[in-house]
């Protein structure tokens, strides 16, 4: 039989859409592949469009004119706005959760009430909209303490609180300095929990779910998890220290819960669901929910995932996940973000970056032939276990140049973590733009947990 092939458009311009147009690309589905707007790397697997993600009325107007078969809404920023909403209302076919499912990410305050009102696991907290009612709460608790901006924030919206003092600050920058704009209108005052942070991500139809394996973040800027927060500067899968029992009790507290709850509520989460959790001496408890693919999670799940995406994507939106294997393969994976210097505060773009290839450029436009299929990268190191995705690069003739704060995630794979890790340490020494950086202890605080639970 012979298989439809799809036009599919990307929407993002991150690291995330270029590894998921990466996966995207090497279905028998694929026809052509646009994104709005793309970056550097996506420009060699499809065509980018000039068009942000932010603009619902234009992504529309382009999936209508160009007859898009398939639309994936991955940025928080477009799925808050209501992107699904608008192409459903349309009749077109679209991948992510509603404006009213994605709510659990882009408010903080919803999404603590709801894990308040369906016993969810969390941590102890009280929400303020006033700046004098807020810093009182705060001088009568104990210290560390977390503020988050109840908006979204760019994964930079949390601050962990060690004195009174940076409380204070941090309540200022939201409320009256606007640092975080509208986001810090609606503040979420929580306790301080200790444990490791790990990412749990599942597909949903809405009723039906599909869990990935485990994986880890690293949001500092700084090695030991130091300095600034910062929108995730490398990840690793799975974690060495997770268990199958610790899986089921996250699956059966957590996920599970959720998305039956938000059935119930009229509201059935279709896409992504990506709770941060925190494995805490009384179990795992929810930092808080994301409604998307994790960035950059999803650079190192897409080289861990063997089933064809664009079949994931579809049983989602007809509902039929329950009928679909997902299968991943063995051994892990790891992504190290190079970032621009200054980064994540003020930093210049338009630096040439040296010592990579688009890891693309054999690929045609418009899919793979998977009898024959290509070598995974075009990297400067030997084999495939390599790949460079883009994030924040833009191509300028025959070179590439930085174009955002988080340029590039350095992925490999490896039978163990270890070796993951040091075959993209070992590419990165071959690539180089003015003021890049990186932390180079990504996966160690892993590596030292004994299994949890223990």
């Amino acid at each position: 039989m012979q298989i439809k092939k799809q036009k599919i458009l990307i929407i993002g311009s991150g690291g995330r859409e270029h590894a998921i147009g990466w996966k995207v690309a090497q279905s028998l589905k694929a026809g052509e592949i646009f994104f709005a707007p793309g970056n550097g790397g996506t420009s060699k697997i499809g065509t980018n469009v000039n068009i942000k993600t932010t603009d619902i009325t234009g992504l529309l107007e382009f999936a209508k004119k160009e007859k898009i078969d398939l639309t994936l809404a991955l940025p928080d920023d477009p799925i808050a706005l209501g992107i699904v909403d608008e192409f459903q209302k349309e009749g077109l076919r679209i991948w992510g959760p509603t404006k009213a499912a994605s709510k659990l990410e882009w408010s903080k305050a919803f999404s603590k009430d709801f894990m308040r009102q369906h016993n969810l696991p969390t941590a102890r907290f009280e929400i303020f909209n006033d700046y004098e009612k807020a810093k009182e709460y705060v001088l009568k608790q104990n210290l560390p303490i977390v503020i988050k901006a109840s908006g979204l924030a760019l994964g930079k919206g949390v601050i962990i609180c060690q004195t009174m003092k940076e409380a204070d600050e941090a309540l200022i920058n939201m409320f009256i300095k606007k640092v975080f704009g509208d986001s810090g209108n609606e503040v979420v005052i929580e306790e301080f929990m200790n444990g490791p942070e790990i990412s749990i991500h599942a597909f949903s139809d809405g009723k039906n779910y599909k869990m990935f394996p485990s994986s880890q973040d690293h949001k500092k800027i700084g090695e030991n998890d130091v300095g600034l927060n910062t929108g995730g500067m490398g990840t690793i899968a799975p974690l060495p220290f997770t268990t199958e029992t610790l899986l089921k009790t996250i699956k059966e507290n957590i996920v599970a819960p959720t998305i039956e709850v938000m059935s119930k509520d009229g509201n059935p989460f279709l896409g992504v669901l990506y709770p941060g959790l925190i494995l805490t001496e009384n179990g795992p408890k929810i930092l808080e929910y994301n409604a998307r693919f994790g960035d950059p999670e999803t650079q190192t799940y897409m080289r861990l995932l063997e089933t064809d995406i664009v079949d994931i994507f579809d049983a989602c939106i007809d509902g039929n996940l329950d009928k679909i294997e997902i299968k991943w393969k063995r051994g892990f994976a790891c992504t190290i973000v190079l970032a621009s210097g200054g980064y994540p505060e003020n930093y210049e773009k338009g630096k040439v970056i040296s010592g990579i290839d688009s890891p693309l450029e054999e690929y045609p436009k418009g899919g793979v032939d998977k009898i024959h299929p290509p070598r995974l990268s075009a990297t400067p190191q030997e084999g495939n276990d390599v790949v460079i995705f883009h994030a924040g690069t833009k191509a300028v003739g025959e070179n590439f140049v930085t174009n955002g704060g988080r340029v590039l995630g350095i992925s490999a794979t490896g039978d163990t973590l270890q070796e993951a890790l040091a075959k993209a340490y070992k590419a990165i020494e071959k690539i180089s733009f003015e003021g890049m950086q990186y932390r180079r202890d990504i996966g160690q605080s892993a590596l030292k947990i004994s299994i949890y639970p223990s």
